[in-house]
């Protein structure tokens, strides 16, 4: 144990010691971008990136988010609204998605969750350095599987005060024959085949319902976050059914854990249906709330009327109160 915390501490620091100096990012409106570069893959050279808000002077409070599959951090109103609450901002795009998506790189592909860990290490010991003695965890979709599963990997010594998912991966959104027949195959082969590419390009119907070129209210760049996504490989779902098996199993998180989704879902289809503005289209909304208590003793579940999967991109009722509900949460949590 005390070799691999070494070993750990050891890959943090040097990610740390690496980095560039923070540069203005592609949002601009003051925001930075840091990147780090991590220790070599399977696939050679591998970045993260850590995008932020200048500082609040005398704050040492900070959240931090964590994005979903074929996404990257964009949502400016979400750092502008965590900001203007009293604490610092923080997002991490991991390594090959967004910023950080290099040339030799399948784009979003991973043999294991764990991958991420060393990324989010980096992000939470830069963002201790900084000045901040607090800090909330907060993710989406992938990214709300990936972190719980991070917290249980401390065994016990957890590295934030608290977890805030938005529309957690906690399930697949199948039928019974494809969620225990075809994805549990799949996941075998990708053990002995990860590279194995076992779906092509998705629908664009959800892509759609964001984009203001089409149907939604945000504009970002398509080469990060795919109208049509990415093909899947075997070792990918091998990875998520790996990690839900392990959520379902319970990890028994010791941390204050908000769990939101829309309170209703709707089948995504290459159709357009007005419903892709009101509904979750990608996640099984009564997945998301069945299995958030897995996660630990201390979770509080609600629901978003008329949410989409990305609550805060949500039509903007149903993003107020997605804001409402986290910062109430938030404040009577007394973080």
């Amino acid at each position: 144990m005390r070799r691999k915390l070494y070993f750990t501490s050891l890959l943090i620091f040097l990610a740390i010691s690496m980095y560039a100096q923070y540069v203005p990012d592609v949002l601009g409106d003051g925001y930075l971008r840091r990147t780090f570069q991590m220790p070599d893959d399977y696939e050679g050279k591998v970045v993260c990136t850590l995008v932020k808000k200048p500082q609040l002077p005398d704050v040492k409070q900070a959240v931090l988010y964590i994005h979903g599959y074929n996404d990257y951090f964009f949502q400016k109103q979400l750092g502008d609204s965590v900001n203007a609450h009293g604490y610092n901002f923080y997002a991490m795009d991991l390594r090959k998605y967004g910023r950080s998506i290099l040339p030799n790189q399948n784009p979003f592909f991973c043999k294991s969750l764990t991958e991420y860990f060393a990324d989010i290490d980096t992000a939470l010991a830069t963002i201790r350095s900084e000045g901040n003695d607090k800090i909330l965890l907060m993710a989406h979709s992938t990214g709300g599987l990936i972190t719980p599963l991070y917290l249980d990997s401390k065994n016990g010594h957890l590295p934030v005060d608290g977890l805030i998912l938005n529309s957690p991966f906690l399930d697949w959104n199948f039928g019974w024959f494809m969620e225990k027949i075809t994805i549990p195959a799949v996941a075998f082969v990708g053990r002995l085949f990860p590279n194995l590419t076992v779906q092509g390009y998705g629908i664009a119907s959800y892509a759609h319902s964001l984009l203001k070129q089409f149907k939604g209210e945000w504009e970002y760049d398509t080469n990060w976050k795919m109208i049509n996504g990415h093909p899947k490989k075997a070792g990918w779902i091998k990875a998520i059914q790996k990690g839900q098996q392990k959520v379902r199993k319970g990890l028994k998180l010791d941390c204050p854990i908000l769990v939101m989704s829309s309170n209703k879902s709707y089948p995504e289809t290459k159709e357009w249906h007005n419903e892709y503005l009101s509904s979750d289209i990608v996640l099984d909304v009564h997945d998301i709330q069945k299995y958030a208590p897995k996660l630990g003793e201390h979770v509080t579940r609600d629901t978003i009327p008329n949410g989409i999967h990305d609550l805060i991109l949500s039509e903007k009722a149903s993003r107020d109160y997605t804001y409402r509900t986290v910062f109430d949460w938030i404040t009577a949590k007394n973080f």
